[in-house]
């Protein structure tokens, strides 16, 4: 298993223990060389959005992984964290459905972990 996978579960799991809803992972490795991974969530408040965001980002800073970027802020109904190999997308439920980037980006793989 790669190096970015095993990066990838563990900020999933951060978002999970956040309560993050529908957790997706799509593998994009052969459709874009933007990055390898996005990890697509939501969460029911903005609290809720902000939470998950410090949770990824300290998990991940725990193995000494910074983030590039992260877009959004406290009020924001979709943030962007952008670890290079890997973009963090969590929005409102509105915004998800708005925005449907599992239809964008449909050519890529969605993968289980």
């Amino acid at each position: 298993m790669s190096d970015t996978l095993n990066i990838v579960k563990k900020a999933a799991e951060a978002l999970r223990d956040k309560k993050a809803e529908d957790v997706t992972v799509i593998d994009i490795t052969g459709v874009s060389s933007v990055a390898d991974y996005f990890i697509i969530a939501n969460g029911s408040n903005t609290n809720q959005l902000a939470a998950m965001k410090d949770a990824v980002d300290e998990a991940l800073y725990e193995d000494g992984i910074r983030a590039k970027q992260i877009e959004g802020n406290a009020n924001s109904t979709w943030i962007l964290m952008d670890y290079q190999d890997i973009i963090v997308h969590l929005f409102s439920r509105e915004d998800r459905l708005f925005y449907d980037l599992e239809r964008i980006w449909r050519d890529g793989k969605v993968i289980e972990v």
